[in-house]
């Protein structure tokens, strides 16, 4: 095989592989020529090739999201870099490790005003767990830098970004691997057999507490499927003192947990929860999605808040009492060895109240006119359990939380920073590394903004989209504010846009409902087994969505 002749080039790719990469996503440039030599040299490793930076980035982070695996980028100088920062800054807050391999000028090239040549050292500063700037000519520096990086790769399952400058020329090859000793130490990410468990006499004292409280909450935000997690948590919810809180993004699932937030708080007043509120709050996984138990439990604080997470100590109520830094399938597997049964009311108010909701609920719905919300519902009834599932931000995220999904081998969305930006590519990325069907679920605005996920050649056929268009983004009419200003088109994004035309260039299916009937007629074909990607456009009607949505809401109050 042919190796790129840049040393520095082969220090890198070696030491991603030592570290368990076997994806690269590669974006098409001149100076990054040796790094694509040179991971072209490896056929074991899985190549991809997406022009759009921003969009290729997400898409390694769906890859790696789903996989749980480091996946690596390359990019050229320039601006390329810079598009790849939304999804950076997205893995950096979900814990997604992405490896950022950047080619650069050599430092004597910047700001003399040569073309494609920006400030690219430490240029993620504040969203990235390690910036490595190598130096051309100085190896044996280099692999110390190199090796630092890894070790924060290894350590904190956080992006890194390496900054490498080549001088031209760039395409020289040699049949010779320059470099062979190993280059670092690690090898792939950590297991929990590797993390350090807690003393137990100091979580005595913490269980101790635990078990005299009558009222413990725990809130499981956005989580990776994770079988021992799951066993974990449906033994926690075996104690009538507790109440497990999940959402759609959280990936467990058991009757006595309550995967509906919003739909069982919305209705609640500071002082209706006031005689609820948990005198312990346990929190894990990532972002929470409801914004209304943030408001409720910031205003009614309890008395211990505890997170458990290896990296982030996450004061999301503004009352964080503890941090566990460790994972917690290691802490519960610690824990329960201390705690005890409480008898208590606590769980068995909250299921009696969420089965209240569940029937409001479903009145509701029966009779409900078209709108955003029955999409949602019929979306929801004509999922099968075999399918993965991802919703993009904003409206659709916050609709999925009204209802009782289904047990699916996976739910995502992005949750780290919450933007529209990316959803499309991201669940692009997750479809291609499963065999199983995979949805996605978003918004036309969400959908158009990242059309350029589209153009790409690794779309699998089993791979669904649902676009709600509603002509606008109907969430700035519900939430309070944007109506009262007389601006709200510069809120909203009116328009007459159809996905149909980018079906047509991408080479999609694409099918269309506009009204329950013609939506009820389109799901055989729309899931069918078929020779290319399909896309169903819904269109809901704009000016009475919040109006719906209201009324829902007044329904769960009475």
């Amino acid at each position: 095989m042919l190796h790129s002749n840049k040393v520095l080039a082969q220090q890198v790719v070696k030491a991603a592989i030592e570290n368990g990469v076997k994806h690269v996503v590669i974006s098409p440039g001149s100076r990054n020529a040796p790094l694509i030599i040179e991971w072209n040299a490896y056929p074991e490793i899985q190549k991809y090739s997406i022009v759009d930076e921003r969009s290729a980035a997400f898409f390694a982070l769906g890859k790696a999201l789903y996989l749980g695996e480091s996946v690596a980028l390359v990019c050229t100088s320039g601006s390329a870099l810079l598009n790849y920062y939304p999804a950076i800054a997205e893995a950096f807050y979900s814990d997604i490790p992405l490896l950022i391999l950047s080619a650069d000028r050599p430092k004597h090239l910047i700001d003399i005003g040569d073309g494609q040549t920006i400030r690219q050292e430490n240029v993620f500063q504040n969203h990235i767990g390690c910036s490595a700037n190598l130096i051309e000519d100085q190896p044996e520096e280099n692999v110390e830098v190199i090796k630092a990086a890894f070790e924060v790769f290894k350590q904190k399952n956080s992006p890194i970004h390496i900054n490498i400058p080549f001088s031209e020329p760039l395409y020289e090859t040699t049949e010779t691997q320059l470099i062979q000793e190993k280059i670092t130490n690690s090898s792939t990410s950590l297991s929990l057999l590797d993390e350090t468990p807690w003393e137990v006499a100091d979580l005595q004292k913490f269980a101790t507490i635990w078990n005299q409280a009558t009222q413990k909450m725990v809130i499981v935000g956005v989580s990776r499927p994770d079988e021992m997690l799951q066993i974990q948590l449906s033994h926690l919810a075996q104690d009538p003192s507790v109440i497990i809180l999940t959402e759609s993004t959280s990936n467990v699932s058991d009757e006595r947990f309550i995967n509906h937030i919003d739909r069982l708080i919305f209705p609640w007043s500071d002082a209706e929860f006031e005689p609820l509120k948990p005198e312990i709050l346990l929190t894990i996984g990532g972002q929470v999605i409801s914004k209304k138990i943030k408001s409720l439990l910031r205003k009614n604080k309890p008395k211990h808040h505890w997170h458990i997470d290896k990296n982030w100590g996450l004061d999301t109520y503004h009352s964080l009492t503890q941090h566990f830094n460790i994972s917690p399938q290691l802490f519960f597997s610690q824990f329960f060895f201390l705690t005890q049964r409480k008898e208590s009311t606590y769980q068995n108010t909250f299921l009696q109240i969420n089965a209240d909701r569940a029937e409001k609920h479903r009145q509701y719905l029966y009779n409900a006119i078209f709108s955003d919300l029955k999409v949602y519902e019929a979306i929801q009834a004509q999922l099968t359990e075999d399918t993965n599932v991802v919703f993009s931000n904003s409206a659709s995220i916050r609709y999925a939380q009204f209802f009782d999904w289904k047990k699916t081998p996976f739910m995502a969305s992005n949750r780290g920073t919450s933007g529209i930006d990316g959803s499309t590519s991201t669940a692009i990325g997750i479809a291609n590394s499963s065999l199983k069907p995979t949805l996605f679920v978003t918004g036309e605005l969400s959908f158009f903004y990242d059309s350029n996920a589209l153009w790409n050649a690794y779309i699998p056929k089993h791979f669904r989209i649902i676009v709600v268009n509603n002509g606008g983004g109907g969430i700035f009419r519900f939430i309070p504010g944007p109506t009262t200003t007389n601006t709200l088109d510069f809120f909203e994004t009116p328009h007459q846009l159809t996905a149909k035309y980018l079906c047509a260039m991408h080479q999609l299916e694409y099918l269309s409902a506009h009204d329950e009937k013609e939506l009820d007629q389109q799901w055989t074909s729309f899931y069918q087994a078929g020779s290319k990607p399909k896309l169903l456009e819904i269109f809901t009607p704009r000016e009475r969505n919040a109006d719906i949505l209201k009324g829902y809401f007044n329904t769960m109050k009475d």
